[in-house]
């Protein structure tokens, strides 16, 4: 699998998966994160994750409310978590495969152009 460009990865649109599709390798999602250098590989690279300090709990809810919205048009949900009033951590994955596809990256990327640096 080669990597795509971020701005590729911002035009396309996530495609339901239910299966039957390979997930990526550690290496294949590694160079796809050179990309989306705000996020990481977790979970032995079967997942991805985005980490924001914010300066108060609203600023929070916002973005975990435009990233749901943002989710929902793309019909590919990530978790979303807030902690200790400021924090919000995001982890992507494929949850029919059990690990990273191209909607994680391409979701990433998309996340990457609504929320804050």
């Amino acid at each position: 699998m080669q990597p795509l460009q971020s701005c590729d990865l911002n035009a396309k649109t996530c495609v339901p998966c239910e299966g039957g599709v390979a997930r990526y390798s550690t290496e294949a999602a590694q160079a796809q994160l050179a990309l989306l250098p705000l996020w990481k590989l977790t979970h032995d690279g079967t997942r991805i994750r985005r980490d924001w300090k914010l300066p108060d709990f609203r600023s929070g809810i916002k973005l975990i409310n435009n990233v749901a919205a943002l989710a929902e048009r793309e019909q590919h949900h990530p978790d979303l978590h807030l902690e200790g009033y400021r924090r919000v951590w995001i982890e992507i994955h494929t949850h029919a495969i059990g690990g990273l596809s191209e909607n994680d990256f391409i979701l990433a990327a998309k996340i990457d152009a609504i929320a804050p640096a």
